[in-house]
């Protein structure tokens, strides 16, 4: 064997490994769009994993995820919608209404697993909850009802309330039908409802003020990805202001605000993992019906109300599912 035959053959040997490699199938790709930054909702986003994983999949051994904030820049959304279809990601996860749009906006094959406080069939993702009917699915909380439940905690609360604020996020698209129905069912209960609309930080606090000046007597805060967020600010300002608030989700009271009822948000990103990793082992979107949570939960904060000079009801206190001590 001459030299040249040996480098010839060795040459091929070395490609060898290269080669099997190219052959291996490439690891799926899950794009993960958030409204806002995922480290305030780490724990959120852990679960989504979990969930993940008992379908099979764990993240760096046989998936990846690709993660997408719009950094509570909502109008950033489209762009970071069109960069996962570009990357032919193999799901997108949606997180909240604003990106659901936006990911159906973007595409109308790469299957989408959404997680929305809203009807997904109003907002256009799906054609029923039981039959999606598309490339979208996922987990859904009717909000509307839950923001009438409330402010008739509050009112149990505060009996002799008549001015209640509501505080909106105007670029989530929850926002107009919010402002519909909180109104209108504080209306029947002899209330006035202050509206009041934020965007960022900067008008979370000018709105908290205006509430304040207009003498609200307490004040709900709608559901929205980005004020999820920013719950320690909400917590701080409600307590400036001297406002007894009632939020979305446990995790506004253990940042200190007086009281939350919502969906285990555990239970819902828990879900939207599952749905996913379904979805990579071949199931279609149309074929799974959109999960609607169940499980309710009603958070005080005992603490805040006696820094507020509230007395909580033996009655609320006796149906929360925690009483922060």
């Amino acid at each position: 064997m001459n030299r040249r035959t040996l480098v010839t053959l060795l040459g091929g040997a070395a490609a060898w490994p290269l080669a099997a490699g190219a052959q291996q199938p490439a690891m799926p790709v899950v794009g993960y769009l958030s409204a806002g930054s995922v480290a305030p909702v780490a724990h959120l986003f852990a679960v989504f994993k979990q969930g993940l994983a008992e379908a099979g999949y764990v993240e760096g051994r046989n998936v990846m995820i690709d993660v997408r904030s719009a950094e509570g820049q909502y109008d950033r959304l489209p762009a970071l919608a069109a960069e996962l279809v570009r990357r032919q990601v193999a799901v997108i996860v949606a997180v909240t209404s604003n990106p659901a749009l936006a990911a159906k906006a973007a595409t109308g094959t790469i299957p989408i697993v959404f997680n929305v406080p809203d009807d997904p069939a109003r907002l256009g993702l799906v054609a029923s909850l039981s039959h999606p009917g598309g490339n979208a699915t996922g987990v859904s909380f009717l909000f509307g009802e839950l923001e009438v439940k409330r402010l008739a905690l509050l009112r149990e609360l505060l009996p002799k309330a008549t001015r209640i604020g509501l505080l909106v996020n105007v670029d989530n698209a929850n926002a107009e039908e919010l402002t519909k129905t909180v109104p209108a069912a504080a209306s029947a209960m002899g209330v006035e409802a202050i509206v009041v609309r934020a965007t960022d930080s900067r008008s979370i606090e000018e709105a908290f003020a205006a509430l304040a000046q207009q003498r609200a007597e307490a004040v709900i805060v709608g559901t929205d990805g980005y004020f999820f967020r920013r719950r320690v600010q909400f917590a701080t300002l409600a307590a400036r202001h001297a406002l007894p608030a009632i939020f979305t989700n446990r995790a506004y009271a253990e940042a200190g605000g007086l009281m939350s009822y919502g969906t285990s948000l555990e239970e819902a990103f828990r879900q939207i993992g599952l749905y996913t990793g379904r979805i990579l082992n071949g199931a279609k979107p149309t074929d799974l019906p959109v999960v609607q949570s169940t499980k309710f939960e009603l958070v005080i904060n005992l603490p805040t109300a006696r820094a507020l000079g509230l007395e909580v009801p033996a009655t609320l206190l006796a149906r929360a599912d925690e009483v922060i001590e």
